[in-house]
């Protein structure tokens, strides 16, 4: 699979990979997420990546849905803690407009304070949406508890005091401060041309001034795995049928050597599989919860391990000592040959699986020239997955998986 990348005069980075389809993607990614807020500013990412649809100097709110749409295809965006990614999925002979469309609502969106008065509405209609669905605001309070202070512990899509005293002075200061082309990436994955996709992005993004990085340009040095809070158990009462349990610890950063190991661990433990250990443990064999994983996301200085499941109330200690027993036995000894390899090869079987989707294709292409100012082939991906060693898995455990630096927050 060839790959081309690039970097424009305006400081963009650029990412192609030809496909033989009849529909094309590009993503424009930008480094400016949730943690990049200010104090009193929570929520500002995310209602910037809602007000970009909401009229430009040339284009009505109308028209923005319109644009795409009229033609078959779609416009989306979403926010991360650390990135904004405004993405379309067109007919390859329409790609000219998209690539426009989304040059468009990066850099000459006007965000009329009458559509800010209506999005904050909407926003907020989506924060009680999600607390009224414990299985998910449950990671935000847990985020909130292991990460305490530091940005990473604020919510994507708010709260409402701060979301509600955002002005829209404040969204063109945020998106002057990061909307900027050294902070951006764009990849188009399409039946094309390389040289066409190549014009294209330098049309439209590369005669921009090259006016350098954004403040979080820089941020790679690793945050210390030892939390600053007191580890420990948090108990929130909540009236739900189930009890809910989120237990995890800081973690490897995205540019850290163990990241690759501690994402096979976790696949291990709790991924999506159905015989993953946990569910075999808890779901298949005591029948004692419906849903549990385990989830890794690494971040540009640190990362975040969990252990989630959902059980009966009365089910609650039986569930906790069971996933306690399942970490011990990764922690008191290396996993042996033969389930070394079938582990590596179930990942490297997902991981085919989740890279052969064309628009995953492209979001990836735009995260890793964000992150890494690179894009890896999926061949090298595959070697170092290959190359993992029991030695390394067991190591993550010990330092990932120790008691003594475990959160465990619980709806109860």
């Amino acid at each position: 699979m060839t790959i081309i990348t690039t970097e424009l005069n305006s400081g963009i980075r650029y990412a192609f990979r030809k496909i033989s389809s009849p529909v094309a993607y590009c993503a424009l990614s930008i480094k400016a997420g949730t943690r990049d807020e200010k104090p009193g500013q929570n929520g500002i990412a995310h209602l910037t990546e809602h007000m970009l649809f909401k009229g430009t100097t040339s284009r009505g709110a109308r028209r923005i849905n319109n644009f795409l749409e009229s033609l078959g295809g779609e416009l989306n965006a979403y926010t991360t803690k650390e990135e904004t990614v405004i993405h379309a999925t067109v007919l390859k002979e329409d790609i000219a407009k998209a690539v426009e469309l989304l040059s468009d609502l990066a850099f000459n969106s006007l965000f009329p304070e009458k559509e800010l008065k209506k999005e904050k509405e909407i926003v907020l209609d989506e924060i009680s949406s999600y607390k009224d669905t414990p299985s998910e605001q449950i990671f935000d309070d847990f985020d909130e508890y292991i990460f305490g202070e530091h940005p990473l512990a604020m919510p994507i899509l708010g709260k409402p005091k701060s979301l509600k005293s955002i002005t829209a002075q404040d969204i063109k200061d945020f998106t002057g401060n990061y909307y900027r082309p050294a902070n951006m990436s764009f990849s188009i994955v399409a039946d094309i041309q390389p040289e066409r996709g190549a014009k294209l992005v330098e049309k439209h993004f590369g005669k921009m001034v090259n006016n350098g990085h954004a403040p979080n340009g820089a941020r790679k040095e690793e945050i210390p795995l030892t939390p600053s809070s007191t580890p420990g158990l948090k108990a929130i009462t909540r009236k739900t049928y189930q009890v809910h349990c989120v237990t995890g610890s800081r973690a490897y950063s995205m540019y850290n050597p163990m990241r690759l190991p501690l994402a096979l661990l976790t696949n291990i433990l709790g991924g999506p599989a159905l015989n993953s250990r946990l569910n075999q443990s808890l779901r298949e064999k005591h029948a004692l919860a419906y849903t549990v994983d385990a989830s890794y996301t690494p971040y540009t200085d640190t990362g975040l391990f969990t252990i989630y499941f959902g059980s009966d109330k009365n089910n609650l200690e039986k569930c906790r000592e069971i996933v306690s027993k399942e970490i011990n036995l990764l922690k008191d000894r290396e996993l042996s040959p033969a389930i070394l390899k079938a582990a590596k090869k179930q990942l490297l079987g997902q991981f085919a699986i989740s890279t052969d989707n064309a628009e995953s294709q492209c979001l990836s292409l735009g995260k890793s020239l964000l992150f890494y100012g690179k894009v890896e082939p999926i061949e090298v991906i595959r070697e170092k997955i290959a190359s993992i060693e029991a030695s390394q898995i067991h190591k993550a455990a010990v330092e990932i998986l120790d008691t003594d630096r475990m959160f465990t927050l619980i709806y109860n």
